[in-house]
């Protein structure tokens, strides 16, 4: 199912070789840190508007061999430099040489000739995506250069990375990816500043004595296979010329698990001054959703270019205190980022179980070996992405497997129906196709959910394109592969092609979701009560034809209020929002503004309220927007959207 939707990467895997220089000394010794192999190909858009893509397969469980004690680590894992001072430091990182600092594995420059993709906005103007803003720092965040020889040329370059410092019992960790790990002469400067000399920086430097990387990702950084899940990697720093320890001068973040493939989230880090001439750390705030057949999340700014690599992705910060809450970090597929000739996508490993085990490790300063191969651990369930959303022509909601939590329908422009099963909990964990691409349900106009049947199992009605009415009952039990049940005939009447907007509802007095509000071309407004497979109940005019009531776009109904009775809710063609609290046969309820007219909100496209949160109420609307983003307001009242939570990014 949804073979035509879900966007896939082919990747090229190519083996990265790597070769180490050693000498003697405590200061000289070379290291590659390999090339970057040739972009991926990503899919093109399907034609004659289909959705484009492939679905990602399912990886295997993953098998968690015992830790055990191993100096079989990593090439970019251990101790460094052991003979290399403070001083040394000093002496060899001259202002020219930390100027000259590269990225080890993230393609440094941004493809000759490619102008970056507009990402469609809200307002319905094409609009550049968040593009990285200079800021004078963080506290917690820096600089990381460490000295290596580039094996082709012969030129000696630092190559700079980013790192975070975080929380640890001996005050002295930092993070940072794994293809950033390794190399001599390694320093970390927190708040660099371009303009000091490495002695007068405000926080100091600290030498990083050790290094603790997964010991499946290797020196060559798998940049294009799976192994680059694991591009983490913590570093132990030692105290500073002063005798403090880092997590002391400017504090320490905290780690959290990625919570989902769609997060919120800023991302900080420096940038080469080659392409950024004010060398100064940027961050971005951006959504971020998932990299399909990989472990991994990946989002979209402008800016993010080579020496970000190791940068934070903070799910909260306190940008007065300098530190935050860490749930991904720049890494991962071909280094992090500029692949498939873009400069703009960004990628991060998921903190799951691997990253954790590898802190505790690092906590713990042990160096321990995980086996010789990685096998990816079960894939999050995601929806997918807003070039896929944007094909959403319609929803609907409803208690479709008498499981007493509502699941959502939708149906897509070229004809597929799907299903989206949700835990309760506002979150939507997989999904079942009930109608395969290229059906009859193209010329499907509108539906809507409701217990029609009364068997507490939601059904679904349609009207369709040439006015036929059509109820499918119990649809999580059987489904909408059979001719339903007819309750218009175009034949007889073409009085229901004007049913411009149904939505179902418990307006009367009925215990069950069995009224139906339909709005006409006309603007009148009709409310059927104890609608079934009978027939369409009692009719209840609540306005004549008018001309207010045909810029209603959209209709809803929920518990807003919480009452037996529901509201409705209408979305006008301004952008108004206005909830009727207590509609019943006898008229509209009492007006609730919820949004004065706005551009933003007539870019509600379309819209559904379902029962997907704990509080056992249908008042949980999901909006999809014109640029494909979909959301849900979790536990909406009468005159206020409830929580919003991102579910699928824009295209």
């Amino acid at each position: 199912m949804r073979t035509s939707r879900t966007r896939i990467r082919r990747i090229a895997v190519s083996a990265i070789g790597a070769a180490v220089f050693l000498t003697s000394g405590a200061t000289l010794a070379h290291a590659d840190g390999g090339k970057p192999g040739p972009a991926p190909t990503h899919t093109a858009a399907a034609p004659n508007g289909t959705r484009p893509g492939g679905k990602p397969g399912t990886a295997p469980a993953p098998k968690k061999p015992a830790p055990t004690a191993s100096s079989t680590t990593a090439a970019n894992s251990g101790p460094v430099d052991k003979g290399f001072t403070d001083a040394d430091a000093l002496r060899f990182w001259t202002p020219e040489r930390m100027a000259s600092a590269v990225d080890p594995a993230r393609p440094a420059a941004p493809p000759k000739g490619k102008a970056r993709r507009p990402a469609p906005s809200r307002s319905g103007v094409a609009a550049d995506m968040p593009t990285a803003e200079h800021i004078l720092g963080l506290k917690s965040v820096g600089a990381l250069f460490s000295y290596k020889q580039d094996p082709t040329t012969g030129q000696m370059h630092a190559h700079n990375c980013s790192a975070s410092v975080v929380e640890s019992p001996g005050r002295d960790l930092i993070l940072t990816a794994g293809h950033c790990a390794g190399g001599k002469a390694v320093i970390f400067v927190p708040w660099y500043a371009t303009e000091k000399p490495l002695d007068q920086q405000q926080f100091g430097f600290f030498r990083v004595a050790d290094w603790f990387t997964d010991s499946r990702f290797s020196q060559g950084h798998q940049i294009k296979t799976k192994e680059s899940d694991l591009d983490f990697s913590f570093g132990r720093l030692e105290p500073s010329a002063s005798g403090q320890k880092v997590q002391d001068v400017v504090g320490a973040n905290t780690l959290a698990r990625t919570p989902s493939f769609n997060n919120n989230v800023t991302m900080v880090g420096y940038p080469m001054a080659k392409y950024e001439p004010e060398d100064h750390p940027v961050r971005c705030p951006t959504q971020t959703w998932a990299l399909p057949g990989y472990y991994q999340i990946q989002a979209l700014c402008h800016g993010m270019y080579s020496g970000t690599s190791g940068g934070p992705w903070y799910s909260k910060v306190d940008w007065a205190k300098g530190t935050g809450e860490i749930i991904g970090n720049v890494g991962g597929y071909n280094g992090g980022g500029n692949d498939a000739n873009v400069d703009w996508l960004t990628y991060s490993p998921v903190h799951g179980d691997w990253f954790f085990r590898l802190y505790e490790e690092a906590k713990a300063n042990q160096h321990v070996g995980h086996g010789s191969s990685y096998e990816q651990p079960p894939l999050p369930y995601s929806m997918g992405g807003g070039d896929t959303w944007k094909h959403a022509k319609l929803m609907a909601s409803g208690d479709f497997n008498g499981n007493g939590h509502s699941d959502m329908i939708v149906v897509w422009t070229d004809g597929e129906v799907t299903m989206y099963y949700s835990d309760g909990k506002g979150h939507f964990t997989s999904e079942r196709q009930l109608v395969a691409k290229d059906s009859i349900w193209k010329d499907a106009e509108t539906i809507t959910a409701g217990d029609f049947t009364g068997s507490n199992q939601f059904d679904l009605m349609v009207r369709w394109v040439d006015g036929e009415v059509t109820l499918y009952g119990d649809v999580g039990s059987n489904g909408l592969n059979w001719a339903g049940k007819q309750l218009v005939d175009p034949k007889k009447t073409d009085l229901w092609k004007h049913a411009t907007q149904i939505a179902a509802g418990r307006f009367g007095s009925s215990q069950y979701v069995t009224d139906l509000m339909v709005r006409w071309s006309d603007g009148e407004l009709t409310l059927y009560t104890n609608v079934g497979a009978g027939g369409f109940g009692q009719e209840h005019k609540l306005k004549d034809k008018n001309e207010t009531w045909t810029h209603a776009t959209l209709l809803t109904s929920g518990e807003f209020s919480g009452s037996a009775r529901w509201d409705l809710m209408v979305q006008w063609s301004d952008g108004e929002l206005d909830n009727y609290v207590n509609t019943n046969p006898s008229g509209l309820g009492n007006e609730a503004r919820i949004q004065d007219p706005n551009g933003l909100w007539t870019h509600n496209t379309v819209m559904t309220t379902g029962n997907f949160t704990a509080n056992g109420r249908t008042d949980d609307v999901v909006v999809r927007w014109s640029d494909g983003e979909t959301t849900m307001y979790m536990d909406s009242t009468t005159n206020h959207m409830g929580i919003e939570e991102n579910l699928v990014p824009h295209a």
